[in-house]
């Protein structure tokens, strides 16, 4: 849908005075899925486009609670200084944001950009883990108080980060466990270690929040959980599962890092590990293609063995828009987490695996029942708010 850009950010409709207002504090604040979160969000809300890819405005949650798209206030953490404005403009500009969005939701971006905080550690920074855990658990408490928010969601949509080695906090961590010390709960959308580190186990159990991730499934991992079950269902052998992605902008600087690329193909491997019984010969590459921006293309080529071991091929590709594709999972993932934390609903919230490459909890890699143990998620939240849930 195009957006004309003479429509004034003044349509967005206004929060209900006795409706709560829920924080959504974005780690990554400034990158492409952050700035198409607020914008998408700023958009659904004043009607100039549907929510599209939006599980959570299915009837599936109909009746369960969740807050409302025009209770969200965002603000988080990045270590850039790029306004979301503008960086919304590149967007368009690109083609990931409609053309004539940025202008109409002007007011929204600028008041999102406002809230966002220096993040860290920088080069040249000397401070402790404990003061950067210390500083970033202030200002989201800080966000939280200034907007009298019911509570806060803390969301990791920063670039991935290498799989971590040795005792020592990456960032991820840190932002992870100050979302906990400030009382909120935490997802990790990314690969990055962020509350799986050992160091922050104790600290995650006795918490008493709920927690989610990680690395959401967008594109070629979703496709992958959709087709192994298909090949083990109809007794067919999958001799080897390759794949290539090709992919620019952030996340493909930061993944042409070996490091970084392992830590996310590993969650891509364990799906196929997991629907198909075992791990099929092959492997998936990941290229940093610059030219391609936002935009991303996943191929696999898949070899199997069907009747009196006829020996077949399927090859599958997807091309998407990375952070159009993240960004309705992203805000699904902050209304449901925020609904589970005002239930009182404690831990890893394993029935939202549908989102994830590598869920957090046990719970099961195939799609279909992934949606089913998110159907009954729902009908849990429809339960408890008939009981009267208060917190």
């Amino acid at each position: 849908m195009t957006v004309s850009p003479s429509v004034s950010p003044s349509v967005s409709p206004s929060v209900s005075r006795s409706e709560p207002r829920v924080g959504v504090w974005l780690i990554g604040a400034r990158g492409s899925v952050a700035t198409t979160v607020v914008a998408g969000c700023a958009a659904v809300t004043a009607g100039l486009n549907a929510p599209t890819g939006m599980v959570t405005e299915t009837p599936l949650f109909a009746g369960t609670g969740l807050p409302a798209l025009s209770s969200l206030v965002f603000g988080g953490h990045d270590t850039v200084d790029c306004p979301l404005p503008k960086r919304a403009e590149a967007l368009a500009a690109g083609g990931v944001l409609p053309h004539g969005l940025p202008s109409a939701i002007s007011s929204e971006l600028t008041t999102a950009d406002r809230e966002i905080r220096p993040g860290g550690p920088l080069p040249g920074d000397i401070r402790e883990p404990t003061d950067l855990i210390d500083a970033f658990s202030t200002d989201i408490r800080d966000f939280v108080r200034r907007h009298g928010l019911a509570r806060a969601v803390v969301v990791n949509v920063a670039s991935t980060e290498p799989a971590t080695t040795g005792s020592a906090l990456p960032p991820s961590s840190l932002y992870a466990a100050a979302a906990l010390r400030a009382g909120c709960p935490y997802v990790n959308f990314t690969p990055s270690t962020g509350l799986h580190h050992p160091a922050l186990a104790s600290l995650a159990a006795g918490s008493g929040l709920p927690y989610a991730g990680r690395d959401g499934k967008t594109g070629q991992t979703l496709l992958r959980s959709v087709l192994g079950p298909m090949f083990a269902q109809r007794a067919l052998t999958v001799r080897a599962w390759s794949g290539t992605n090709l992919l620019g902008g952030g996340d493909g600087a930061a993944l042409a890092d070996p490091a970084a690329a392992a830590a996310k193909n590993a969650g891509k491997e364990r799906v196929l590990a997991d629907t198909l019984g075992r791990a099929p010969e092959g492997e998936t590459h990941i290229d940093d293609v610059p030219a391609l921006g936002d935009w991303k293309t996943a191929w696999d080529h898949i070899a199997f063995d069907g009747f009196l071991g006829t020996r077949m091929i399927l090859q599958t590709t997807w091309q998407g828009c990375d952070s159009t594709l993240a960004a309705p999972l992203v805000l699904d993932l902050a209304r449901l987490t925020s609904r589970a934390h005002e239930a009182g609903l404690t831990g890893p919230l394993t029935d939202l695996g549908f989102y994830f490459k590598d869920p957090v909890g046990d719970g099961p890699s195939a799609l279909g029942e992934q949606y089913a143990a998110l159907a009954d998620f729902a009908g849990r939240l429809r339960e408890l708010r008939g009981e009267g849930d208060t917190r």
